[in-house]
């Protein structure tokens, strides 16, 4: 804040920066966070493609369930024949011609049950289920995210909102000020150069105005993209509010951050997601049982002897199982693998939650730094009113110059710069530590 006032108002601006118009403002929009949070979720891409990934793993959820039900096929066949040859002098003899039937007919059905594969089926529909829990909380993420982004731009066009009214009234003081001065000046109490000091600031002031209002159209533009309305529109937020808790400890954050964490539980199904894939390849080596049954019609009877040209029908029912041998030793590597690789999870998970508790103790500690830093520019803006209202009047008395008078006067406006900007970021790390444990 320093080197914004002070490069603003102290160093002046080399090059003039001019306010686009842009388009004719129709309407302007008062908007609360609640509000912009709905819109920002309303218009977020990200938020769709999370939802679409949630509906996707739920139906390869409803999939895999459906496997349970038996497999069943129909069928049929129409076939024409020939006569059997008979070569009874050898292959290079004419031979007779044996009539048989020439046109069969077979229609039918078959169908299999898996009662028992090694507990595959359960593992695949809980492998679908956990897929589905991360996706779940993805797009809880997603939400949160755009929440915080969308509170992030929020509070910065606030902030530069504050920031313009702060310069609009100081200019107001500095004109009234310049008033009084040039009265003095034509009474011959002070000299010119006093008057053209305090010109020369004045118009410092006014650029820095220009930048500000230029700020104010980016952080308005960059509102209104993730809010999903025209670049023109004009948003006016909602007054600035101080919305946090001061009474939650750093212990209460984490132990929300474990419970709550995007990343964190995330990372937790992905322990478990290696666990059941571990158990899907030890399920290789065991036995597979179904049922399995045929029913047909066919044309001619020729199932058994003597065949004849009649329709028959046929229904057969049975249990079948069958174990690969050569599972047992195709199998070790593959559940080593399998086993290394739940290791390996089990390590990020607590990599992972190494890096949440750094995270939340990072956040919380820059929330306290800010709410801190509120109290300290309280006291700052109370003691540059003060400093500033004396140094006015030994100016006036002739017993100061008109440098520490600027001075007194740029401190002021820096001091109050600095009050609202502590606010704003108190605010904004407040949301981000809530992003962080999962609860935005």
């Amino acid at each position: 804040m320093k080197i914004y006032v002070a490069g603003l108002l102290m160093l002046g601006i080399s090059s003039t920066i001019s306010a686009q118009p842009g388009n004719p403002v129709k309407d302007t929009i008062r908007l609360s966070l609640k509000d912009a949070w709905q819109k920002a979720e309303e218009n977020s891409r990200h938020i769709r493609i999370n939802t679409i990934n949630v509906d996707i793993a739920e139906a390869e959820v409803k999939d895999a369930r459906r496997e349970r039900l038996p497999e069943i096929e129909v069928k049929g066949s129409a076939e024409k024949a020939s006569n059997i040859p008979i070569y009874e002098n050898g292959i290079f003899s004419k031979p007779t011609q044996h009539e048989v039937i020439h046109t069969l007919y077979r229609a039918g059905a078959d169908f299999y049950l898996n009662i028992y594969n090694g507990n595959k089926l359960n593992l695949k529909i809980k492998e679908n289920q956990t897929l589905q829990k991360i996706k779940d909380i993805q797009k809880e993420q997603s939400v949160s995210d755009i929440h915080y982004k969308t509170a992030a731009l929020y509070l910065e066009l606030q902030k530069t909102l504050i920031f313009r009214d702060l310069i609009k009234q100081d200019i107001t003081d500095q004109k009234t000020q310049l008033k009084e001065i040039q009265t003095l000046y034509k009474n011959g109490v002070v000299l010119k150069s006093d008057v053209l000091r305090i010109e020369l600031e004045l118009s410092k002031r006014k650029m820095a105005l220009v930048t500000i209002e230029n700020d104010i159209l980016i952080a308005m533009q960059k509102l209104n993209i993730i809010l999903g309305i025209p670049d023109e529109q004009t948003v006016i937020p909602e007054a600035p509010f101080n919305q946090w808790n001061e009474n939650t400890t750093y212990n209460d954050y984490l132990k929300l951050a474990l419970e709550h964490s995007f990343d964190y539980h995330v990372s937790e199904q992905q322990t478990e997601l290696s666990m059941i894939k571990l158990k899907q390849v030890k399920a290789n080596v065991r036995p597979k049982i179904g049922m399995y049954g045929e029913f047909y019609y066919a044309n001619p009877q020729i199932f058994l002897y003597p065949y004849n040209p009649y329709w028959y029908s046929l229904g057969i029912v049975g249990i079948k199982a069958s174990f690969s041998i050569s599972s047992l030793y195709h199998n070790t590597h593959k559940v080593k693998a399998a086993r290394l690789e739940f290791e390996k999870e089990e390590e990020v998970h607590k990599d992972t939650e190494d890096k949440v508790r750094q995270q939340v103790k990072e956040a919380y500690l820059r929330y306290q730094e800010a709410l801190e830093q509120i109290k300290v520019a309280e006291a700052n803006v109370a003691q540059a009113k003060e400093n500033a209202r004396i140094i006015r009047n030994t100016y006036f008395s002739q017993t100061s110059l008109i440098t520490e008078l600027l001075d007194a006067d740029i401190q002021l406006l820096q001091t109050k710069f600095e009050l609202e900007a502590a606010k704003i970021m108190a605010q904004n790390n407040y949301y981000l530590l809530q992003n962080i444990t999962g609860v935005l």
